[in-house]
C-alpha cells in the first residue's frame, strides 16, 4: 500500500468532524484523533483538523476552503450523516460536489452490514472538488475504524488518478 503519488510526496489529508456536542466541548471528538492515527500509519498526511458543528453553511465552507486552496488532496469527515435533522455533512458535501464517487460509499457500506443492518442507515457520500477526494465516514469511532481501514488501501490509486500523479 503507498499513499503517495509517484514522486514520492505523501497525499495531504484534511479532517472535518461535524458535532454540536464536540464542537461546544460537551463530549470528546474521539473521531478525528482516530482518522489521524489511522491515515498516518498508511502514510498520509494529516495538515488539517476542524471540529464545527452541525451547521451546512460552515461545513460547506470549510471544504470549499480545503478544496479550492488546494490545501489537501482528501477530506475525510467524520459525523452527520445519520437520520437527525442537524445531520448536514452528505448535504454540505453535495452542495459542493463537482463529481460524485457512489462506490466509495457503497462499499463502506456493503462492508458494514456484515457487522450491522444499521450500515443500511448511513447516508455517507464521496465526492470530488477539483482536485481533492471528499468522503464522509460515520460519527462513531467503532464504525469510523470499520469504514476506513477497509477503504484506505485503495485511496491511493483513486488519488493517483485524479492529482495526476
Amino acid at each position: 500500500m503507498s499513499s503517495s503519488g509517484p514522486s514520492g510526496h505523501p497525499y495531504r489529508v484534511g479532517i472535518i468532524v461535524s458535532s454540536d456536542r464536540g464542537y461546544r466541548k460537551e463530549a470528546e471528538d474521539l473521531s478525528g484523533p482516530l482518522i489521524r492515527e489511522i491515515a498516518e500509519a498508511a502514510g498520509f498526511q494529516v495538515l488539517s483538523y476542524t471540529l464545527l458543528p452541525d451547521e451546512q453553511p460552515l461545513l460547506e465552507t470549510e471544504l470549499k476552503r480545503l478544496c479550492d486552496g488546494n490545501m489537501v488532496d482528501l477530506i475525510l469527515s467524520s459525523g452527520g450523516t445519520g437520520f437527525s435533522p442537524r445531520d448536514r455533512m452528505p448535504e454540505a458535501t453535495a452542495a459542493v460536489a463537482e463529481r460524485l464517487v457512489p462506490g466509495i460509499p457503497e462499499a463502506m457500506r456493503a462492508q458494514s452490514l456484515g457487522i450491522t443492518k444499521r450500515a443500511m442507515l448511513s447516508r455517507s457520500l464521496a465526492a470530488i472538488r477539483g482536485a481533492t477526494l471528499i468522503i464522509n465516514l460515520p460519527g462513531s469511532p467503532k464504525a469510523v475504524r470499520e469504514n476506513l481501514e477497509f477503504i484506505i488501501g485503495e485511496l491511493a490509486h483513486g488519488l493517483d488518478m485524479l492529482t495526476g500523479r
